[in-house]
């Protein structure tokens, strides 16, 4: 059986979640993968509200359409981040307050745990979404960083998820880390080190997304057989980079996405510099039967045009492994 092909509605929320699912329906797609924003889901409307869930999924029935997960990237980031203005951009009034960094981290860590209680009513089993990092800042390691700043970063990231982590374990719920430049795992290594530093739970894994790796030059198919048994959930995301060098390099140049001038940008699926063929094959490899969804970003296209083709993208480019080997007719009775 074919994948579901889902659309991520993150980059759709400033429309009404009805608006989104009729649209999602009429570009192709099985399903969606909800935001924690926007209208789309709220969390709190979800635990506080008996028939929260149940108007969702009515809705969700009306248009064809399933779910298999929910994310709440932008909570997640205030976990662990270092907390300053950009944060209140992207956090509800509620879980901001007064800004003062603890209370942030604090009334973020509880929105994420009940996440995961309000996935277990939703009906789902997967949160996708980020951590936030108290040591992004200390990537580029000048002026030169303590001996200690990683082992100390790490455990407060371990000490800051593991009771969040333990809800979801008791919910039957797992998070699926976007692994992400910002986040306390930004390619192979980094996500290496944060299983480690959680001692491996069982309810941290990753949602593999080949777009964050492969501008920075990371395996992004060797991501998914290292951590084959941690891949909770998919994104589907293209990004192209240049073959020559650029004004603006790997770290952007501060110049906004689209600008002509940067050497990586995010593209519809197919269009970017992603070989998915490959990306297939591995997640076949790997028996993951999940969703494909589709994060749509590309700042040169029109956004419903791109969904409508990446769908009929991915619809084209999956296909199940094959059930014998190839030369089984070869051998003998």
């Amino acid at each position: 059986m074919p994948r579901p092909i889902t659309l991520f509605t993150g980059q759709w929320a400033d429309l009404p979640f009805e608006t989104v699912c009729a649209k999602a329906k009429s570009f192709g797609y099985d399903g969606v993968e909800i935001a924690c924003w926007g209208d789309h889901f709220e969390v709190d409307k979800a635990l506080a509200d008996a028939a929260y869930c149940k108007a969702k999924r009515a809705l969700l029935e009306k248009h064809g359409l399933k779910v298999f997960a929910i994310s709440n990237h932008l909570v997640g980031q205030a976990v662990c981040d270092r907390i300053d203005e950009r944060h209140q951009s992207i956090l509800p009034p509620r879980l901001w307050g007064d800004g003062k960094e603890d209370g942030v981290r604090a009334r973020a860590a509880e929105e994420i745990a009940n996440t995961a209680r309000a996935a277990k009513k939703f009906g789902v089993n997967v949160v996708p979404g980020f951590t936030g990092s108290p040591i992004w800042h200390l990537v580029y390691s000048f002026p030169p960083n303590p001996g200690d700043f990683l082992e100390k970063g790490l455990k407060f990231f371990a000490d800051t998820w593991k009771p969040i982590l333990d809800v979801f374990q008791q919910e039957g719920v797992r998070y699926a880390l976007e692994v992400h430049p910002t986040e306390i795992a930004f390619d192979i290594a980094s996500a290496e080190n944060a299983l480690n530093a959680l001692d491996w739970h069982p309810a941290f894994g990753f949602n593999y997304d080949p777009s964050h790796f492969g501008y920075q030059g990371v395996d992004y198919v060797k991501f998914i057989r290292k951590f084959a048994e941690r891949i909770y959930h998919v994104h589907m995301k293209d990004v192209w980079w240049s073959n020559v060098p650029t004004e603006a390099g790997v770290f952007g140049g501060h110049l906004n996405f689209g600008d002509s001038r940067r050497f990586w940008d995010f593209r519809s699926l197919g269009r970017g510099s992603i070989n998915f063929e490959e990306i297939i094959r591995a997640l076949n490899e790997i028996g993951y039967q999940g969703p494909l969804s589709v994060e749509w970003e590309d700042g040169g296209m029109d956004r419903e045009h791109g969904a409508t083709e990446a769908a009929a993208f991915l619809r084209k480019l999956d296909f199940p492994p094959s059930a014998v080997a190839f030369d089984a007719a070869f051998e003998r009775k």
